[in-house]
């Protein structure tokens, strides 16, 4: 977590480490059997309204990263990872609401396992990707589809505010190599998807990036989305389940 972040290290038991409002104020701790665990003390989990788990200085998405997605989108597999950004400000919280933007006809959902960075690093080899690791969590890599293909890159489109959902919770201790990832549109199954199934893996994408951007506590790498991809629209609810970590749950509005 960017402010206070916490150093990842070899840890034998799992822990869920989220961000609640209590009171009016953020709190960071941690989810143990259906309750929120902070400093001052632990309510019950259904009392507090969880927020986006960490502050990133940079979400770095990939795209075309399982071979199914790409070819329904009549593309070819990258050889290297296609990586593209989403500005702090398209952080969203995991129950927020995500804003239908005006200038879009088509806004997408796209399901992605996520990574989450623990320390300060550079230059990471794949051998060592664990050691930067806090934990992983769920991504919506909400897009604006119309915009993606008339403004010829992806900018605008991955970019617009609450664009990226996030959550529950980090979860440590994880194989990322070895979890499904479903996205349910209104109770009905999307996407469903092993994580086995990326082309590049998490250990690869983190020497990847890495060798071009300094990367932060906090910071966020979205792995990519399983084919199954489709549009949303006003009252819409996208579910996006990771069993290990929990569910991301958010609702499509107009302002």
């Amino acid at each position: 977590m960017r402010d206070g972040a916490q150093t990842p290290r070899h840890m034998t038991q799992r822990r869920k480490l989220a961000r609640a409002l209590i009171d009016g104020a953020i709190r960071e701790g941690t989810i143990d059997a259906g309750e929120f665990v902070f400093a001052g003390g632990r309510v019950a989990l259904a009392s507090v309204r969880l927020v986006a788990p960490c502050l990133p200085s940079k979400i770095i998405g990939v795209g075309r990263n399982y071979a199914d997605h790409a070819a329904e989108l009549g593309n070819s597999v990258p050889k290297e990872p296609l990586l593209f950004f989403k500005p702090p400000s398209a952080l969203n919280d995991p129950d927020g609401d995500i804003v239908y933007p005006s200038q879009s006809k088509r806004v997408d959902f796209e399901g992605e396992l996520a990574v989450v960075i623990g320390k300060r690093c550079r230059d990471v080899p794949a051998t060592r990707a664990k050691d930067v690791i806090l934990g992983y969590t769920i991504c919506n890599d909400v897009t604006a589809r119309d915009l993606q293909q008339s403004d010829g890159q992806w900018a605008r489109a991955k970019g617009f505010d609450g664009f990226a959902p996030l959550g529950p919770c980090i979860v440590t201790e994880l194989d990322p190599s070895s979890m499904r990832l479903r996205t349910y549109l209104n109770g009905e199954l999307k996407q469903d998807a092993a994580t086995s199934s990326l082309i590049f893996g998490v250990d690869r994408l983190i020497e990847y990036i890495s060798a071009a951007f300094t990367l932060e506590p906090g910071d966020v790498i979205s792995t990519g989305t399983p084919a199954g991809i489709g549009p949303m629209q006003p009252g819409d609810i996208v579910e996006v389940v990771i069993d290990e970590i929990g569910t991301l749950r958010n609702r499509i509005v107009t302002r």
